[in-house]
């Protein structure tokens, strides 16, 4: 296996893309590690909604970043939180990476965020969901190697695509 296939696969995305479904079902088909920064950042630091009540979300952003860089150091499928790519310095680092963006309708996240407790969603739900993911959609799609619908794709096949375009990717 070349130098090249070892690099992180890194998932970017709006929130409810499926970022971590995805990436845990990639790692286990690549054999490799899977890492969630944000379930990383709550483990060293705690629940996402303190942080942000605690420290903004300028220095939220800062803690992801910091957990994107750590994540990005092994052969690894890493899922980023839907704002990581807020952070210029996280935009940077991934510029060197494989990143593939998950992409999800209005109408498939809905029911996927109900209930959520993510703190960008508490005032507004699936409106708020549309203005956010709008605002990042040119971020995401400057930062994407490959793209992917999960809408109304089963999970498999959108896994299929991701490792068949690893183990195929030119070198």
């Amino acid at each position: 296996m070349s130098e090249e296939r070892h690099r992180p696969v890194v998932l970017i995305g709006p929130m409810g893309a499926g970022k971590t479904s995805v990436g845990r079902r990639v790692a286990k088909r690549l054999g490799r590690a899977f890492v969630d920064t944000d379930k990383e950042i709550v483990k060293e630091h705690g629940p996402i909604p303190a942080l942000f009540e605690s420290l903004g979300e300028p220095g939220f952003r800062e803690l992801e970043r910091d957990a994107v860089i750590s994540a990005l150091a092994g052969t690894v499928v890493v899922s980023l939180g839907g704002g990581a790519v807020l952070d210029e310095g996280t935009r940077a680092r991934l510029r060197d990476e494989r990143v593939v963006l998950l992409t999800v309708t209005p109408e498939a996240v809905e029911s996927r965020i109900r209930g959520s407790d993510r703190p960008l969603l508490h005032h507004g739900g699936i409106a708020a969901w549309k203005r956010i993911a709008a605002e990042r959609a040119p971020i995401y799609a400057s930062l994407a190697d490959l793209t992917l619908d999960t809408s109304n794709r089963p999970l498999s096949h959108v896994v299929d695509d991701i490792v068949a375009w690893v183990e195929t990717e030119p070198t």
